[in-house]
Parts: structure tokens; sequence; C-alpha cells
């Protein structure tokens, strides 16, 4: 959860900040347009905290497929009365409720994609549902993983409404409902968020930030699944190590697993852990349920082993390099054994671009023009995979825009409502920028 210090300083940071942003907008440093953004954003705080309420008071586990088209439907009516073309995209082949997509279309310039999703890690079987505040805190599913988020995307937009300037951009607006849980086959799962992202020239994700409401994020590692398949010789135990019954398949499995140990790690943003490991004489094992079952005993050499991790990597290079590297450890058997490798990627890397570094230099600009101080950029091995890496490879992506929070994924998830209105005008302010700067006006 948020500790005490951390609130007393997010708390003295907000008082601070609005009266230096008052400060700065005297000192003429934001426009009229970005003033009228600020002063929307500040009146319809309360409005705001309002509808993440409603949406976090509604189941949205990931395979609660009509709790994640409830959500949807919520926030599908305020972005049509935003006049947003919405359309709600069914894919019954992966079996996950679906996505709320927005478009609009305004003057040439710069198409900016907004990513959000609708799915939370609390299925309805959970005990934690509801939302509670207890002053500036409030506690609930999604609250931080990303509800205030989605909701932080929906109230810039209005607040560039409201100073009459929506009309002009170009805004594609994605919610996923399976970004906890991606659907199978994710080629077919993140089609349209791909495709979105081809016509995008900018990509924002609006996850929360890490540490502090002035942190944002310009490279984040992706996600690759392993598995490693071994079988030894099946024989009496006290004739293992023996010509005829070699070294077991638990042996070999342990001198991989050491290797890929030895030879592979300390290597910057690089991990590869194993979740998951089932030897004996005879195993099962359900990649789709995650679980299994093994049966051996402790005078048979056992026959078979099966290994499940995951392979995070800040660089689809580094994600390859990495893969023919944990090949050829596994390719060195001991005496009767043999084993495979295979991967199925799931989320690529979003690489630090020069083009994200820029956007990143954007947004601190912003945030110092409002008077809420220097941004940092957060180190890519603190944070998780995420849907805009499927974004960022057709454009400059910076994530990390949402409100500060603490707990997510847990019983303590939480958000501190303070920040929500602070990363609403930055991220409103940033947009318009952005807008601007790529159709020529002023």
């Amino acid at each position: 959860m948020i500790g005490s210090g951390t609130r007393a300083a997010i708390a003295l940071l907000c008082v601070g900040a609005a009266g230096a942003a008052s400060t700065e907008i005297a000192a003429q440093r934001v426009s009229q347009v970005e003033q009228q953004i600020v002063q929307f954003v500040d009146a319809h705080s309360g409005e705001a905290v309002g509808l993440l309420e409603r949406i976090v008071n509604i189941n949205s586990g990931t395979m609660n497929h009509e709790g994640v088209r409830e959500v949807g439907r919520v926030l599908r009516a305020e972005f049509d009365a935003l006049g947003f073309t919405t359309r709600w995209i069914s894919l019954p082949e992966t079996n996950r409720g679906g996505h709320l997509f927005a478009e609009r279309t305004g003057v040439a310039g710069k198409t900016i994609l907004m990513i959000g999703h609708l799915d939370t890690v609390f299925e309805r079987d959970s005990p934690f549902q509801r939302f509670q505040r207890e002053g500036d805190i409030a506690r609930g599913p999604g609250t931080e993983d990303m509800k205030g988020g989605d909701v932080v995307m929906l109230y810039a937009l209005k607040s560039l409404h409201a100073a009459g300037v929506l009309d002009d951009l170009n805004i594609i607006v994605a919610y996923t409902g399976d970004e906890e849980d991606p659907g199978d086959p994710v080629e077919l799962a993140r089609r349209d968020l791909v495709e979105a992202a081809e016509k995008a020239d900018v990509v924002l994700g609006f996850e929360g930030g890490v540490g502090s409401m002035n942190s944002a994020t310009v490279a984040r590692r992706g996600y690759t699944d392993w598995y490693l398949q071994v079988t030894g010789e099946r024989g009496h135990s006290s004739l293992i190590f023996t010509p005829q019954y070699g070294a077991g398949a638990i042996n070999e499995t342990a001198r991989i697993l050491n290797s890929f140990y030895l030879e592979l790690s300390g290597e910057e943003y690089l991990t590869f852990g194993a979740g998951v490991i089932i030897g004996g004489t005879v195993t099962t094992y359900d990649t789709a349920q995650a679980r299994g079952t093994a049966f051996g005993k402790t005078n048979v050499i056992p026959q078979t082993v099966t290994v499940a991790g995951d392979l995070r990597t800040l660089t689809f290079e580094q994600r390859d390099r990495t893969k023919e590297r944990m090949q050829e450890i596994v390719s060195r058997h001991l005496p009767k054994t043999s084993a495979q490798v295979s991967f199925k990627d799931s989320y690529p890397p979003m690489a630090p671009t020069a083009g994200n570094q820029q956007l990143f230099e954007a947004l601190n600009q912003v945030s110092l023009d409002l008077g809420y101080g220097t941004i940092e950029a957060i180190d890519p091995g603190r944070r998780g995979a995420a849907d805009i890496s499927f974004a960022a490879p057709n454009a400059d992506a910076l994530a990390g825009l949402g409100p500060l929070g603490a707990g997510g994924h847990t019983p303590d998830e939480e958000v501190d409502l303070r920040s929500i209105p602070v990363v609403t005008k930055r991220a409103a302010v940033l947009i318009y920028r952005l807008a601007k700067e790529g159709s020529g006006t002023e």
C-alpha cells in the first residue's frame, strides 16, 4: 500500500503544484486553451472519481466476459457523447470478452493512439470487489490497474472538448478486454490494436506511474513463455550414472537450469525465471491451466521433466539472441538424456527509441509549464509487459501516464485520488501540443 510518508509527499506536491501551476499560468507559460483544459479538469475532478467508483464496482475479471462488456458499455456511452465513432470488437475465437475502440478524425496532423484496458485480475469469485474510499485514497479492484487510467483517458479528452479543440484532433482510443490474460492466439487478440498503431504517429499508455506521479515509461520489456521438456532412461535407481541408464531426466534438468543461471544471468534487463517444474516417472502438464501432476519413486530413475518459465527482454535482438543461447545450452545432453526448449512469444518488447525520448521530453516540458515539476524516466527493469508494447514498433510511444497507486494485483490495490487531476491535465496538454505540432497550427 502507499505509505504515510509517500502520501504526505504527494499531498505536498499536489498542494504546492496547484499554486505553482497558477503562477505559471499567470506567467503565460501555458496558452489560453491550456488554461481552459486545466480549469475543466479541476472543476470535474469529483465527477471523474464518481465514474471511477462506478466502473470499479463492476467486476471485470478477464474471464468475466459480461463484466468486461458492461464496463465497456459504460465507457462507450461517454465516448459516444463526445462524438467519437465507437465499436465493440467481439473475438469469440480467443475466449475473451472483446475490446472497445473509439475514433474521431480532425484536421491533418498527428494521429494519437491512447491505450487502456477494461479487465482486472480479480474474477467473480474474488472477495475483493468494491470501491472503498478513505479520504484521498480509494481501494478496490482496478483502482490502480487500470480503471483509474481509463478515467484519466476519458477526462483528458473531455477537457479538450470543453476547450473547443477536440474536433481538430485525430484520436484513436483502444480499451482492450484481456490485458491481464491475453486471448489465444495473441496475434488475433491484438490484431486491431496493431492495425490502429499502424495508423498512429504517437502511442500513449495510461497504466499508472511507478514510485511517484512524476514518472513515465520510455521502454519496457517484452514477455516470452518457454517450455523445457526433458527425458531420460527409466530404470532402477541403483543403476543411475551407468552407461546403460545415464544421468536421468531430473539431473539433466538441473544441469540445464544451472547453466542458464551461470551463463545468462547478469545481463542488463534480461530475466528468465522458471516458474513451474514437474518431474518423475510419469508427468502431465496443462499449459492452458498452468497445472500438472507427477508420479515417481525414490528407487526409480526419473524419466520425464517439464519446466515452464518466462523470458523478459528489452529488445528483439536481446530476445532472439537469448533464445539461441538457451537452445545451445539445452543441446549439451548428459548421458542417455534428451531435451528440447520451445518458446511462445507473448508481449513484444517496447524498446527505447529516440522518438520515445522526444515524447518523454515533451511530457516533461508540459509538467514544468503546469508547475508539477520534473518527470523521471522509469528503469525498464521495474515494469512488466503491457499492451503498448504491441503498438510501440509502429509509432513513438510513452507509457505510465495514469494515476499513482500501489498494491496492483493484490487485495491492497489502491489509488491516490489527488493524482488523477494532475496526470489528466498533463496528458490533455501533451495531446493538444502534439496535435498542434503535427498540424502546423498555433
